[in-house]
């Protein structure tokens, strides 16, 4: 197979037919029957070459546009389901403060966004990490492992080996918002797959899950760094 088509992810269930996912994140993703093999799968994607390529490349131009905003002083940026002004310093060193708001230093802001990235990326891991161990102590289940990611759209994932993936950028969201992702990945520990057992896991694990869910739904693609935070945007949860 051509190193352009890289299955990231591969996503077995009871479906009977083979489904392509070109991610926002540039992710290649087969929603697979559970019995079809890998040489099986291989051959698909290889029939589809073509549109994949060109999907990946969409996806590909889609992102780089998505991060084009300017991140100068006064720029709006959600932290915790709060919009905070980036503030702006005339010295100091390269990194991320947070007090009142997000400041960096006037000579980083060319790299704002890298900064910001790096800063919510290790926020996330310190708030994900205790989230989870108080959820998994609560519930008596254990996992293997806590892993925070880029990914645009793809809020958390729970593996057969119950290692657990969040992206950083749910440290923009409120911290229900939070909660109810790190319960919903901790319910993958006991039921594999979106079947009806699974959610009924989630609703005795966190009964208003439903309203939680239907916030991110509304909301999560406001929870980004190249859009501003306008508090007014936000539906409240429930």
């Amino acid at each position: 197979m051509s190193e352009a088509l890289v299955i990231n992810r591969i996503v077995r269930s009871r479906r009977k037919t083979v489904a392509l996912v070109v991610t926002p994140e540039g992710h290649l993703e087969v929603r697979a029957p559970q019995r079809l093999s890998r040489d099986q799968i291989d051959a698909i994607v290889a029939q589809k070459a073509n549109w994949i390529l060109k999907n990946l490349e969409r996806s590909r131009k889609a992102s780089a546009a998505g991060t084009t905003r300017e991140l100068a002083e006064g720029a709006r940026i959600w932290y915790l389901g709060s919009s905070y002004p980036l503030q702006v310093s005339e010295r100091g060193a390269a990194r991320v403060q947070f007090s009142k708001g997000l400041s960096l230093p006037r000579s980083a802001l060319p790299k704002a966004a890298d900064l910001l990235a790096a800063w919510y990326k290790n926020q996330a891991r310190l708030i994900l990490t205790e989230r989870t161990e108080f959820y998994a102590l609560q519930f008596g289940l254990k996992y293997r492992s806590i892993r925070i990611t880029s990914a645009r759209t793809r809020w958390g994932s729970c593996s057969r080996l119950n290692a657990l993936s969040f992206t950083w950028r749910l440290a923009m969201a409120p911290m229900e918002i939070i909660d109810y992702i790190v319960i919903h990945e901790l319910a993958h520990i006991l039921q594999k797959n979106h079947s009806r057992a699974f959610w009924a896991q989630v609703e005795r694990m966190l009964p208003d899950y439903r309203s939680r869910r239907a916030w991110l739904k509304a909301n999560g693609r406001l929870l980004d760094l190249s859009i501003d935070a306008d508090e007014s945007q936000l539906k409240p949860i429930g």
